[in-house]
């Protein structure tokens, strides 16, 4: 009863409607008129023939005349009576089965069922929705976004400009507004002064629109806009965007850094403040067969194992986990404990060969930036000679030919990056490589989350996606805090103490346990960042700690150390 009273004041209080049942209510008069008068005509010519009938059975014979039943009981015999039935006969089907149908849903069918779907996609947000995310464009990356923003209990609306889209957006439990994010008068309706920020996620031209619009309309709202090219980010930024994401950028140098290099020592993937996190292959070194404990790596080094990949499946550091040498360790630790892991592997070669990299579009070419910058060779393939830069380092051909890839040094090369658009062609490169060449590292870039698992079961070691990266990034500049992603599924994150995990120890937080998610460093406003805290060391209130773990551990996290509402 509700929804249907909400449906009825939309519904009434429209301008245009009013104005439409106005319309059909003079239709409805002037059919009226026709029909009393038929009904008195009917007298004259009745007597005219010598019938004699009722008023109610002059008004019965207009009423089945006209709507064609014609029963047949009531018949006149001369021309006259004749022409007078044809002509109501004809005017019954004009008014009422054309006429009246097609007014009746011009001017009030379809208006209704208007205001059933734009009640259904309401037209702005509640008065009381404040903190919010507005976000202009649903797609990969914000569906992501949606999925973070959930798990930390942050309300968003998504703007949608059509309203079947908008209706089934809304069908799908998203919260959604039918409204055009490049109209001015939008911003009126998204209580925009008490938003947190507003993600301007389409093509680079419509999120300088809507950049520039939102900007004119509120300057200290927080705007943060995707950029597809390069060239678009200084437009973006002088249309007043406070932060431009430039997607591929990130993701080509996430593939890259996930690339070991010739040597087994440490490569650095994320710092936060002291805090660095970097990764390091076992191949070639003499940790192979031992177990964590057996490696002594923090008595020796002073960092920290966090985590332990296998072959693109991340465990947990376990005491009694066997290093094998498939194995890439996790670590964590100040930059002084990781250049003591350097100091102790650093004699240990795996390769001078140069890194593979398929697909030369703007991810391909910035893994190709972030590798030269280290100093490290590579070759990309593509099949479109409008990217082939240079014959020394690009290759031009098919990826999926056999000769393409040898040429490129499949058979030595340690490392292939596959970087193009479309999963369902990563997917089938990934198993083709992985074919050729089993002990090869494979590193594959995904644009939705749903084939990650695919990915992985075709044999690539890394996934790296498109949706989450930005996801992340976005999520970072929200939230003012580091948010790193190590690999798909694998994320650093910070949480403040509340009561909770106050005056509990590590061992009693029991954190480990019940999320899979591992504290790696604690922020003391006294004593600064604490790296590798001690198992008993006891955490305070308002303390930062810093964590890593899986998302599914991350979403357990929140869920169950909620943070306190400021």
């Amino acid at each position: 009863m509700k929804f249907l009273s909400s449906q009825l004041s939309y519904f009434f209080a429209n301008r245009r409607t009013q104005t439409n049942i106005r319309k059909l209510m003079k239709f409805v008069a002037v059919l009226v008129l026709m029909y009393v008068a038929y009904s008195i005509l009917f007298h004259f010519v009745a007597l005219y023939e010598g019938q004699n009938h009722t008023w109610l059975t002059g008004f019965y014979w207009v009423l089945v005349t006209m709507s064609t039943l014609g029963f047949g009981d009531i018949v006149f015999t001369t021309d006259i009576g004749r022409l007078f039935s044809m002509i109501v006969l004809f005017s019954g089907v004009l008014f009422l089965l054309v006429m009246l149908p097609f007014t009746f849903i011009e001017f009030f069918y379809a208006p209704w069922m208007k205001a059933m779907n734009q009640a259904r996609a309401p037209k702005q947000v509640g008065a009381g929705v404040s903190g919010h995310v507005i976000i202009t464009e649903l797609n990969p990356v914000t569906e992501a976004l949606i999925k973070k923003l959930n798990s930390y209990k942050i309300e968003y609306v998504i703007l949608e400009p059509d309203l079947q889209k908008a209706i089934e957006l809304s069908e799908m439990d998203y919260t959604v507004v039918n409204l055009d994010p490049t109209d001015f008068e939008t911003y009126n309706y998204l209580n925009i002064a008490s938003a947190k920020m507003v993600v301007a996620s389409g093509a680079d031209t419509i999120n300088t629109n809507i950049t520039f619009t939102v900007k004119e309309f509120n300057p200290d709202i927080k705007v943060v806009a995707t950029a597809s090219f390069a060239d678009s980010v200084d437009i973006l930024e002088l249309a007043g965007a406070n932060n431009v994401v430039q997607l591929g950028e990130i993701l080509g140098r996430s593939l890259a850094r996930r690339t070991l290099g010739g040597n087994a020592r440490v490569h650095v993937i994320g710092h936060i403040d002291e805090l660095v996190i970097g990764e390091a292959t076992a191949q070639e070194t003499p940790l192979i067969g031992k177990t964590l404990q057996e490696s002594r790596l923090r008595e020796a080094t002073g960092v920290t194992v966090v985590g332990m990949w296998e072959r693109g499946k991340f465990k947990q550091p376990l005491p009694n986990s066997v290093i094998t040498e498939r194995t890439v360790l996790v670590l964590a630790g100040s930059v002084e404990q990781l250049r003591n892991y350097d100091e102790l592997v650093s004699i240990y070669h795996v390769s001078d060969q140069p890194v593979i990299i398929i697909g030369a579009g703007r991810v391909g070419r910035a893994a190709a930036k972030s590798l030269r910058e280290r100093h490290i060779d590579y070759r990309v393939i593509d099949k479109d000679p409008g990217r082939i830069l240079n014959q020394e380092k690009y290759i031009l051909g098919d990826a999926a030919d056999h000769g393409v890839l040898k040429k490129a040094g499949l058979d030595d090369a340690h490392t292939v990056l596959i970087t193009t658009h479309d999963d369902d062609i990563n997917i089938y490169l990934t198993i083709y490589c992985r074919r050729l060449s089993p002990k090869m590292q494979i590193i594959s870039r995904t644009t939705y989350e749903k084939n990650i698992n695919t990915m992985h079961r075709a044999g690539a070691d890394f996934v790296m996606s498109y949706a989450s990266m930005g996801a992340n990034s976005i999520f970072n500049i929200l939230e003012g805090q580091d948010v790193l992603v190590l690999a798909e599924g694998l994320n650093i994150f910070n949480h403040k103490i509340n009561e909770t995990l106050a005056n509990k120890s590590l061992i009693e937080s029991n954190i480990r346990k019940e999320t899979g998610c591992t504290i790696v460093a604690i922020k003391c406003k006294d004593q600064g960042m604490i790296v590798s805290p001690k198992p008993d060391r006891v955490l305070k209130m308002n303390q930062d700690i810093i964590l890593i773990g899986s998302s599914d551990g991350e979403t357990a996290f929140t869920s169950k150390y909620e943070r306190l509402k400021s």
